[in-house]
């Protein structure tokens, strides 16, 4: 069990962000154990070719059998705006206990020998390849994981308002629970501490790649809990279910198709791509939909998110 004491303000002072470096280095644990991660098998199959050219060994090297990573390689983010090339530049001055430390805690008996060294070299070789792993493996793919992750976090601030900051945290992971201004979070290990949040807040953020609630492994990082995103189980499909008919003779099928699927928060990229349409399309549609007061849009970071208004509600109760 890990505990964070929100003590006082710092109630106000919880975060979401969003991090491709945490995605990067969590999704190595698919490599290692696919069968758990079976929402993901479309991306292992579809990035398999690619992997090839990929420096497996040191990868794989970064997990252990516990799918423990090391902490320095999961930095809390700051930011829902996060990009690969600043975080990973932000990791070129990790200190070499850090480092040592670290790989350590995920290998306690002994290194696998690709990560034996002098630490700063280890860290160049870790660093180069989670750089060629983003390129072949998650660039093609990422406008559409962050498309997820964006939505997500939209979904969780309005939770957040409407039914408190417990109603939020019993929904991102059954393990997590918030007891007056304790945050409760049960692990599968016997790992266990409690730190306060006092001075340093605490960062939530989604991952496609995380099958509940993680924290890091040391009371000594910053407070910081990554959890399941919602939305995941849409993420490799495109949309083949037929919408109402009765619908479809009134504002054609690909409106009818968009009025359905957005019933959370969605970028035009994201339906784009489950529609298997052009994203102009898609913008034509929305802005008429929108201009008819069946849907609502908000804007997050770089990109718009649209979600059925309460009059698109009844109109798709109604067909």
């Amino acid at each position: 069990m890990i505990e964070y004491e929100l003590a006082g303000n710092d109630l106000g002072e919880v975060r979401f962000a969003i991090s491709p470096l945490n995605e990067l280095v969590l999704s190595l644990r698919t490599l290692r154990d696919p069968g758990r991660f079976p929402l993901q098998l479309p991306w292992l199959r579809a990035t398999g070719p690619s992997r090839a050219g990929l420096d497996l060994e040191l990868l794989g090297a970064l997990t252990n059998e516990s799918l423990w990573t090391p902490d320095f390689l999961t930095p809390r983010p700051y930011t829902p705006l996060g990009r690969i090339d600043d975080e990973l530049a932000a990791l070129t001055g990790t200190p070499a206990g850090v480092v040592r430390a670290d790989l350590a805690e995920i290998h306690p008996a002994m290194l696998p020998p690709v990560l034996r060294g002098r630490p700063d070299k280890v860290l160049d070789r870790v660093l180069a390849a989670l750089r060629d792993y983003w390129e072949a493996c998650f660039e093609p793919y990422w406008a559409r994981m962050r498309t997820v992750l964006e939505a997500d976090v939209v979904y969780r601030g309005r939770v957040t308002a409407q039914a408190g900051l417990a109603a939020m945290f019993a929904g991102i992971d059954p393990h997590v629970r918030l007891d007056d201004t304790v945050l409760r979070i049960r692990l599968r290990s016997d790992y266990s501490y409690r730190t306060s949040t006092a001075g340093r807040g605490l960062t939530l953020t989604p991952s496609l790649f995380s099958r509940r609630g993680s924290v890091p492994i040391s009371p000594e990082e910053p407070p910081h809990i990554m959890y399941p995103a919602r939305g995941l189980g849409t993420l490799w499909e495109t949309e083949t279910t037929t919408p109402p008919t009765a619908l479809v003779g009134l504002i054609g099928r690909v409106r009818a198709q968009l009025l359905r699927l957005l019933e959370t928060p969605t970028s035009s990229t994201e339906l784009a791509v489950r529609l298997d349409v052009t994203p102009s399309a898609v913008n034509q549609h929305l802005r008429a939909l929108r201009a008819a007061g069946l849907l609502i849009s908000a804007r997050h970071g770089r990109s718009i998110l649209y979600r059925r208004s309460d009059l698109g509600d009844r109109v798709l109760r109604g067909a």
